[in-house]
C-alpha cells in the first residue's frame, strides 16, 4: 500500500488547484484480448520520457467521441485495432508532466477495447515499450490506484 499512498499524496497537493482550476481531461484505451490458453491479457505500454507503465491515452480530438478517441489512442501508441465500449469502464488520476516541465492533475476516462488485430508496425513504434499480460501482472507495473483497479476488473472477463 506505500506505493498507492506516495501517489495519493502527491495528488493531493494539487487538491486546491484541481477544485479552483479543474483537472484536465485525457481518454484512455484498456485492450484486451483471449490469450493462448482462453485467458484475459491486457496491454500495457511505456510513456514516452518517463518510461513507466500506463496504458494508451490521449486528449481529446475534436469532431470524434471518446470512445473513437480511445482506438485511435491504442492504434498511434500500440498498434492495436479493436472496438472500444461506448461508455466508460471507470476513470483514474495522475499527475501529468507537459512539455514545460508543469505537472498538471489529469483524469483519464477508461474505455474497455475489445482487440480485433495487433499490428508489429504502427506510429509510435519506436517510442514505447509494449507487453501482453495477465490483469494482475499488469496491475503491479502501473503506479495509479484507480488504474490499478480498472485493470484488476478484467479478471472477471475470463
Amino acid at each position: 500500500m506505500k506505493k498507492n499512498e506516495r501517489h495519493l499524496t502527491r495528488l493531493a497537493s494539487f487538491a486546491g488547484s484541481m477544485m479552483k482550476n479543474g483537472a484536465a481531461e485525457q481518454i484512455g484505451a484498456l485492450c484486451h484480448r483471449l490469450g493462448d490458453k482462453g485467458s484475459v491479457e491486457v496491454l500495457v505500454i511505456t510513456t514516452r520520457d518517463s518510461r513507466r507503465w500506463t496504458v494508451p491515452k490521449g486528449w481529446p480530438i475534436k469532431g470524434l467521441k471518446s470512445h473513437q478517441v480511445a482506438e485511435r489512442e491504442a492504434w498511434e501508441e500500440a498498434g492495436v485495432v479493436g472496438k472500444a465500449k461506448k461508455r466508460p469502464l471507470g476513470y483514474y488520476t495522475y499527475l501529468k508532466t507537459l512539455d514545460n516541465g508543469e505537472k498538471i492533475p489529469t483524469v483519464v476516462e477508461v474505455h474497455a477495447l475489445k482487440v480485433d488485430k495487433v499490428d508489429s508496425t504502427f506510429p509510435e513504434v519506436d517510442q514505447r515499450k509494449v507487453e501482453w499480460l495477465s490483469p494482475t501482472e499488469a496491475a503491479l507495473r502501473v503506479q495509479e490506484p484507480e488504474l490499478k483497479g480498472l485493470l484488476s476488473s478484467m479478471l472477471k472477463m475470463g
